[in-house]
């Protein structure tokens, strides 16, 4: 080989590897810039370890409270208190640690049933009125006035039968009170009597058992000598107007 041709080779040899250099090094605009690779914090080995519940951690020998909390992106006083510990406290291997804000149970408060009320009951009905019936069917000479009489005074006929006015028990019979001469006084119930005065003659006892309509009596007269009966009806012992309890 002469020394031209040797020179010519020499320098497209070095040619080759300066654009090869510059081939290497240099980055032209229109190519895409490769991002680096990120990097990634990784938890301590212990944290795969089979057996450890999530949110947990097994502490591996080197191991510190700062070192585990770093690794799990936590502050290492909230890692201790997690745990029951201070930031001082040493850890052992094979100790189980939270690494995560522990979870709470999310309880459905039960609503508070209403204060049970107790049903009071309706007041019971009130009793029916005893119906009762004329004890004589004649004129009202006197009506009842409330707070001046103690009931009607009715006219009849000397001799027609006084009847009694509901069914009840004669708790009465005599002449014993002069302002109503022979006189028959009927308990009803417990709230409920009437009386019949100014009877000629009486046809029934004490403690005798009467039905309603049942004769008790015979019409009388009065101080004037009117025929006629004194009618009175005592509810809880008060003189009430009969015609408010006997039919129209």
């Amino acid at each position: 080989m002469t020394v031209k041709r040797q020179y010519v080779v020499t320098q497209a040899l070095i040619s080759l590897a300066v654009a090869s250099l510059l081939g290497a090094c240099t980055t032209y605009p229109w190519e895409p810039q490769q991002a680096s690779a990120p990097t990634y914090r990784t938890a301590p080995s212990g944290a795969a370890a089979s057996g450890v519940p999530a949110g947990f951690y097994r502490v591996n020998p080197g191991d510190t409270l700062q070192s585990i909390a770093g690794a799990y992106g936590q502050r290492p006083q909230d890692l201790a208190a997690w745990n029951g510990l201070t930031v001082s406290t040493p850890v052992a291997p094979g100790q189980m640690l939270r690494v995560g804000p522990p979870t709470y149970a999310q309880t459905t408060p039960v609503p508070t049933p209403a204060p049970s009320t107790t049903a009071v009951p309706p007041a019971p009905a009130a009793q029916p009125q005893i119906a009762l019936a004329w004890p004589l069917r004649g004129p009202i000479l006197k009506p009842f006035v409330a707070g001046k009489s103690k009931g009607i005074v009715i006219g009849g006929r000397p001799g027609d039968q006084v009847r009694a006015a509901a069914t009840g028990r004669v708790v009465y019979a005599g002449t014993g009170i002069e302002a109503y001469g022979p006189l028959v006084i009927i308990k009803h119930d417990d709230t409920l009597i009437t009386a019949y005065g100014q009877n000629s003659r009486l046809l029934v006892q004490e403690g005798d058992a009467v039905t309603q309509g049942q004769p008790i009596g015979e019409v009388g007269a009065d101080s004037n000598g009117v025929p006629s009966i004194q009618f009175e009806v005592r509810k809880d012992g008060k003189p009430v107007d009969p015609l408010a309890w006997l039919p129209r």
